[in-house]
């Protein structure tokens, strides 16, 4: 098959990841000649590689001379990197202090708003030095129910210069959902605002917030800032020992900013599971770790360089945020957005696209699926000269997204589909800026990143489907989770199936060009007549079809067997027919194979998703089956699930 694009020979030899090669070879006597060379050195040397990354993107930090790289390198988990060493996460994001823009902020209200860098430094001094006169010192945890807003980015990076723990949820959780996160991590300053904008509405946060300030009695400050109204009103927020205070009138300005130095594996973020099965887990990152794997996959793999404009359509409650602000140690412009990518309608992301001149545009593989679904094609609607790297993760972006990227997005653009996740802030797989694009694969395996895929026994394979694994350390990987005291949790999370390996629960294979295809959550794999079948391959199937807007894929326990079971979700003015019923099959069977091919298809007006947006087959399979979901509050429409309650159709 030959690649759907390729870098011209001029753009592959202009990039990071070529100069960081030549660097290397004459720094190292190597003679690395190309991506594949480079990755087996990185796996082969991490040492030496991830060594050459720190230099390479000039990581502000002091260490020890003497001190190794990876200490305990056979140890996983166990081992430590750059143990020796220590720096600040915010002094290497707030590296430049001049009148280029930082941030750059809209919403679907056409808000625009710039902060540049020496605005932004400024600024996060002031509300530094709020935090320390609220008592806040290393170690501390600080919370924020924002929007993507500059403000949300100040107050994390006003909290990393004080060598706190940041923490955040999007103003679209439930108050559920927000008590079962922070209410683990006990908080001592809660930054929120008053309201946010979806859709063409105007939403009021304050009522959720006064009760949510009841549920955290760890919080001595709460920070309101006024979004939705002109200046919030404080005197909603009633009871409670917090002090509150208005966001301009927190801190001190004309502040000096001090950049103490901490450990290299001090605790910077607590993110959170998905939730579905019980509390979410409290996953704590360290700021070493994150800020070099982020380097890394910002400088190597995305190519991102000062003159750029990056745009990640992300919430405050998804990881790609925090990799999208770690983005600032490049010195790059960050465009920020608020609200509905699909109000006043699915122009609008394109329209700024055009009028920010962006170079780099992040967003989902569901909002490419639904952007298609809608009829918007921007390659005929917008003009996106400078627009050279699309980035799609959440979920497997399918073959046919890519076909709709080149063909109705533009056709000179490296589409970059990359896949991590939460549990380790950052990707296993994701783009390479000097190699061809394969339609539905990953381009590669990250640098560093000793990716491999396993059979049942533990046996690595190439070019067959198996469990995704990582079989060395890497410097992303968690420091644990919070309250985990023996770190029994974290062990059993990710090392229990293959001991001494990470085991991440995708369902992959290698490909012949090295790259990657994830075919789901492998704890959603489906397994009828003993047949491993992973559901992206049913949903690439059918979700190309006119009628269908999306598609969920279960496994039901059936007579000493599982079966398939297929829920739709159906486009306005379509019903499931026989005529649909066979044509969603007819597909599904020359698609893929005919064990694929669902024994009940069923249309259901909505399907359960996640409050990061994804679709959650495991609490639809607990609900078909009687088992209880254990947390709704993990759910965005938890009203969703009663649609697959007691299903006449499931019982024959």
């Amino acid at each position: 098959m030959p690649p759907i694009w390729s870098p011209s020979p001029k753009r592959a030899a202009a990039t990071n990841l070529a100069r960081f090669m030549a660097c290397v070879n004459a720094r190292q006597g190597l003679a690395l000649a190309d991506y594949g060379d480079v990755y087996r050195w990185s796996i082969d040397k991490p040492a030496q590689f991830w060594a050459e990354v720190a230099r390479f993107a000039d990581v502000r930090a002091s260490c020890a001379k003497d001190g190794p790289v990876i200490e305990n390198p056979g140890a996983m988990p166990g081992a430590r990197f750059f143990a020796s060493a220590r720096l600040n996460f915010a002094e290497n994001l707030l590296r430049y202090r001049d009148a280029q823009p930082a941030l750059v902020f809209r919403n679907e209200r056409g808000t625009r708003s710039e902060l540049s860098y020496g605005e932004l430094y400024d600024e996060v001094a002031r509300v530094a030095a709020g935090l320390k006169d609220a008592g806040v010192v290393a170690g501390d945890r600080v919370a924020a129910f924002m929007p993507n807003l500059p403000e949300t980015a100040i107050a994390m990076l006003a909290t990393a210069s004080v060598g706190a723990i940041w923490s955040s949820c999007s103003p679209d959780f439930g108050l559920g959902a927000v008590v079962d996160r922070f209410g683990q991590i006990s908080p001592k300053v809660l930054f929120a605002a008053d309201g946010y904008f979806y859709g063409g509405k105007t939403l009021d946060s304050l009522p959720l917030v006064a009760q949510l300030i009841q549920k955290l009695p760890s919080v001595r400050a709460l920070v309101l800032v006024s979004y939705a109204s002109a200046r919030a009103a404080l005197e909603r927020i009633s009871g409670g020992a917090a002090k509150v205070v208005h966001w301009q009138e927190f801190g001190s300005a004309g502040a000096v900013l001090e950049f103490q130095q901490y450990p290299f594996g001090q605790a910077l973020y607590i993110l959170y599971s998905s939730g579905t099965t019980g509390k979410p887990k409290c996953i704590v990152h360290g700021a070493g770790g994150t800020l070099l794997q982020h380097q890394k996959e910002h400088l190597l793999h995305t190519d991102v360089r000062r003159e750029d404009r990056l745009f990640y359509f992300t919430t405050c409650g998804w990881m790609m945020w925090n990799w999208l602000m770690s983005a600032l140690a490049t010195g790059t412009t960050l465009v920020l957005y608020d609200g509905s990518p699909f109000h006043p309608d699915p122009g609008v992301l394109w329209r700024m696209a055009q009028e920010e001149r962006l170079t780099i545009f992040g967003t989902s593989a569901k909002y490419l699926a639904s952007l298609e679904k809608s009829g918007f094609a921007p390659a005929h609607a917008v003009d996106l000269p400078a627009l050279r790297t699309i980035l799609s993760t959440g979920s497997p972006l399918l073959p046919e997204g890519f076909d709709f990227v080149y063909r109705d997005v533009k056709a000179d653009v490296q589409l970059s589909s990359i896949s991590g996740g939460t549990d380790i802030v950052s990707c296993f797989a994701l783009g390479c800026p000097t190699r061809a694009v394969y339609r539905g694969e990953i381009q590669c395996r990250g640098l560093g990143m000793r990716v491999e895929v396993f059979d049942a026994e533990g046996r690595s394979l190439i070019g067959e489907r198996g469990e995704l694994v990582c079989t060395a350390p890497f410097p992303s990987m968690p420091l644990g989770f919070w309250g985990d005291a023996d770190g029994s949790r974290y062990r059993a999370a990710y090392f229990e199936r293959f001991p001494g390996v990470w085991h991440h629960a995708d369902y992959a294979a290698l490909t012949e060009h090295d790259g990657l295809i994830i075919y789901g959550r492998s704890d959603a794999v489906l397994n009828p007549g003993g047949v491993r079948i992973g559901t992206a391959e049913i949903y690439t199937a059918v979700e190309g079809l006119a009628e269908i807007a999306e598609a969920l894929a279960v496994a039901q326990d059936w007579q000493g067997d599982v079966r398939i079971v297929l829920f739709v979700r159906l486009q306005n003015g379509y019903t499931l027919d026989a005529a649909l019923d066979q044509k969603i099959r007819s597909v599904i069977r020359a698609r893929t194979t005919p064990r694929h091919v669902p024994a009940k298809i069923i249309a259901v007006p909505d399907l359960p998703r996640t409050l990061s947006g994804k679709l959650t087959e495991l609490a639809v399979r607990n609900v078909i089956h009687g088992r209880p979901v254990q947390n709704r509050d993990a759910l965005a429409n938890p009203g969703a699930l009663e649609h697959f309650r007691d299903l006449a159709e499931l019982r024959s």
